[in-house]
């Protein structure tokens, strides 16, 4: 398979025994199944990728009639989740192929992306880890940020400046994530250590 990566959905985390007795936090994402909805090419596209489908249990609920039409096109039935994925030019892979976790081994070191969970509207002592001011001696400075611009020059605040706002839920990216077991007949990857995004939320892996 000429495809390195896939879709999945993180389980949550837990922890793991090595054999010198120390335990090891690491993470659970069901990886997969996919299948290639659409294979673009260099010709046609400008590059050559795979769009691949999280087949899930329950599928999608209402498909819209473009993305029935896009599904259709396949002779597939309409997932719910879709990523694209980079591919060699001449790669062997079409329409309809599966692509499952047995892709991975453990000891392989992958990249993880996902959104991380969303902490709503923060200040900038949590947002920023300001120091904040002084808690006593009758201080009126405590979590407030201070200075954001000076007034007669540039009588302005300047692009960038750390202040109080929307916290989170943002894609981040892990590199060189180990992998410490695969489990083919469940379609669950473990992976060490933690990655972005709350219980249930969909992260893409790709080979490092």
């Amino acid at each position: 398979m000429s495809v390195h990566g896939i879709i999945g959905k993180k389980v949550g985390m837990t922890q793991v025994y090595a054999e010198d007795g120390r335990a090891y936090p690491v993470t659970v994402i069901e990886a997969g199944p996919c299948v290639v909805v659409q294979r673009k090419s260099k010709d046609k596209d400008g590059y050559s990728a795979v769009q691949l489908g999280l087949v899930e249990a329950r599928g999608a609920k209402k498909a819209t009639k473009p993305m029935k039409g896009h599904f259709d096109k396949a002779g597939l039935p309409p997932c719910r989740v879709l990523r694209e994925f980079r591919v060699a030019d001449g790669a062997g892979v079409k329409v309809g192929d599966k692509v499952s976790v047995d892709l991975f081994a453990a000891g392989d070191t992958i990249t993880v992306s996902g959104v991380s969970r969303g902490l709503g509207f923060q200040g900038v002592v949590k947002r920023h880890h300001f120091r904040g001011g002084a808690a006593t001696h009758g201080s009126m400075f405590h979590r407030a940020p201070g200075s954001i611009g000076a007034s007669a020059y540039p009588s302005r605040t300047l692009k960038g400046m750390k202040a109080a706002g929307h916290m989170g839920a943002e894609k981040v990216t892990l590199r060189n994530v180990q992998v410490v077991r695969v489990d083919p007949g469940n379609n669950l990857l473990v992976v060490r250590g933690s990655v972005p995004g709350a219980g249930g939320s969909i992260v893409v892996i790709r080979k490092s």
